[in-house]
């Protein structure tokens, strides 16, 4: 998969620093440079001693990758942006030097009623990167944002404040979207979605694919010599993952939906190695080599990302999963099924199920957030509690015969995790589940089921599997296991293997899940269409067509 040869190049600092790694977390380096290329905190005296950059130096305009919200609360937001006048260079056309950046928020588009304004630093350490948390707003309000450097304004921005946590919001509709793989086709999904009225957008993981991207951009068919070179191979140092970023973000569609929506994010696999688990490559390279290139994936992914100060990484670790609410609506349990789970069974892939694959020790999310997550839900008091997460929760056969092959890489590869969420769903009352998915690059409607060897066992929610925005090409209405994985999978209610998003309408008596395709992607210009829709009811779980 990496058609240009491509040494691993950490800075020799870094390289050094793998005698003091462990294999979970940096320890203590003292001084050295390593400590400062991971370091977490704002720059520190020494490092914030760079010259302050001159405006008039920005000659060309520094919004090249446009603007973006995340993670709305009653009373904040976090707006984003990054300075890049020339984003195909590893420096971003800026020389080491801090760059003040203003940046306001106002109640109308044109800018006339502003309610909040101030200014934020742009750091060389963090790649220029900005992460406003603007904090004294109104609950349930749409604002606009925008910033300024030098002379130049960015694209404004459109966001907004969730509801006051103890109100009873009427209603949420928020998109679900996963795996842009670059190389594979254009991202008509975001131009559609950009245009599409929901509240929020759930990123859901594969935001970028580590993957040589040529000079023509793979099926994009770019006039030859459109790319630069420096694409053209995988990404492993944290210069190759920030400048992978600066070509997704070059995607007019991808600007285009982050600027009209606020985006919740979490990842998956390919913003740092397919397929990884916990400490553990996919390649066999020594546990503390791939703890450098983990530790430049989660910076890169952190710079890039609308996320807040809690989600700052700490050398090799970030901790990622986080809970927001919606007023009483909908509480959201953002997992990370990638950073602490054990490793696949049986070699990864499709297997047989075992004595490896069903002990009762492995775990898909480690031991903290899995309790952290129940512990969450016997306190809350949402209608509706949705768990936006990475791979196909509920059981998957491949055959009608049994037994039956399962992917080792999703939860059906640690059933003893999934009995224990299903046991504590259970426990704690849970009445309307809704968990969400990403990953596969199909469309799928399951049924939860409490047990799924009994479907006449109660179901406990739903499951929405939204399919890839380009990721596996044009795709197919039918993929050629379509009629195999119905009939093997009673509790399969849906299944559709074109790119697309969905959507999600939840109030108080249901949720409308709407399944969105487009009928092609490796040229642009290609219509949505709502392929099917779906309701499960409160109080009565389970997908039915609307």
């Amino acid at each position: 998969m990496t058609p240009a040869a491509h040494p691993t190049q950490h800075a020799p600092e870094l390289r050094a620093a793998v005698r003091h790694l462990n294999r979970r977390r940096f320890l203590t380096l003292g001084g050295a440079a390593a400590a400062l290329a991971f370091a977490v905190n704002l720059p520190t005296a020494g490092t914030a001693a760079a010259a302050d950059l001159d405006p008039a130096q920005l000659t060309a305009d520094p919004f090249t990758l446009g603007v973006a919200s995340g993670d709305p609360r009653p009373d904040s937001v976090l707006l984003w942006t990054r300075l890049a006048p020339t984003p195909y260079q590893a420096d971003g056309g800026l020389p080491a030097e801090r760059v003040t950046v203003e940046w306001e928020l106002a109640l109308d588009e044109r800018f006339r009623s502003v309610v909040r304004r101030g200014t934020a630093t742009a750091h060389p350490e963090f790649h220029h990167t900005v992460h406003v948390e603007v904090g004294h707003l109104a609950p349930g309000h749409v604002y606009h944002y925008r910033f300024r450097a030098g002379s130049w304004i960015s694209p404004a921005g459109r966001t907004r404040t969730a509801p006051a946590e103890r109100s009873r919001t009427s209603a949420l509709t928020f998109a679900l979207t996963s795996c842009q793989r670059y190389d594979q086709g254009y991202w008509t999904a975001y131009k559609h979605l950009a245009e599409d009225d929901v509240d929020v957008v759930l990123h859901l993981g594969d935001y970028l694919y580590e993957y040589a991207v040529n000079a023509v951009g793979g099926a994009r068919a770019y006039p030859a010599g459109t790319l630069p070179d420096l694409f053209n191979h995988e990404t492993v140092t944290l210069e190759d993952y920030r400048l992978r970023y600066a070509l997704y973000k070059t995607d007019p569609d991808l600007r285009a939906a982050h600027a009209a929506h606020p985006f919740v994010v979490t990842w998956d696999d390919h913003e740092t190695e397919n397929n990884y688990a916990g400490d553990t490559p996919e390649n066999s390279v020594p546990p503390e080599e791939f703890l450098l290139r983990r530790a430049a994936a989660y910076r890169a992914y952190w710079e890039n990302m609308p996320l807040r100060r809690p989600q700052l990484p700490d050398g090799p670790d970030l901790r990622l999963y986080r809970r927001l609410h919606w007023g009483r609506l909908a509480q959201f349990d953002v997992l990370d099924t990638r950073q602490y789970r054990s490793d696949q069974a049986y070699g990864d892939g499709w297997q047989f199920p075992g004595p490896e694959s069903e002990d009762p020790g492995r775990t898909l999310t480690g031991d903290a957030q899995e309790k952290w997550l129940i512990d969450g839900w016997h306190r809350s008091d949402a209608l509706w509690n949705v768990v936006p997460q990475q791979v196909t929760f509920s059981r998957r056969y491949n055959s009608t015969t049994l037994p039956s092959k399962v992917s080792m890489d999703s939860w059906d590869g640690y059933p003893a995790s999934r009995e224990r969420v299903l046991a504590g769903a259970e426990a704690a009352g849970i009445r309307n589940l809704m968990v969400l998915t990403g990953d596969v690059h199909v469309h799928y409607g399951f049924d939860i089921k409490r047990d799924f060897d009994d479907p006449a066992s109660r179901t406990l929610g739903t499951e929405i599997v939204t399919t890839s925005v380009s990721s596996g090409g044009n795709g197919s209405e039918k993929p050629s296991n379509w009629a195999t994985y119905l009939a093997a999978n009673p509790h399969l209610k849906f299944y559709n293997g074109q790119r697309g998003y969905a959507t999600v309408a939840l109030d108080r008596e249901r949720a409308l899940v709407d399944y969105k395709t487009v009928p092609y992607i490796t040229t642009q210009g290609a219509p949505l269409t709502t392929y099917a829709s779906f309701v499960t009811e409160v109080g009565d779980q389970g997908l039915k067509p609307a």
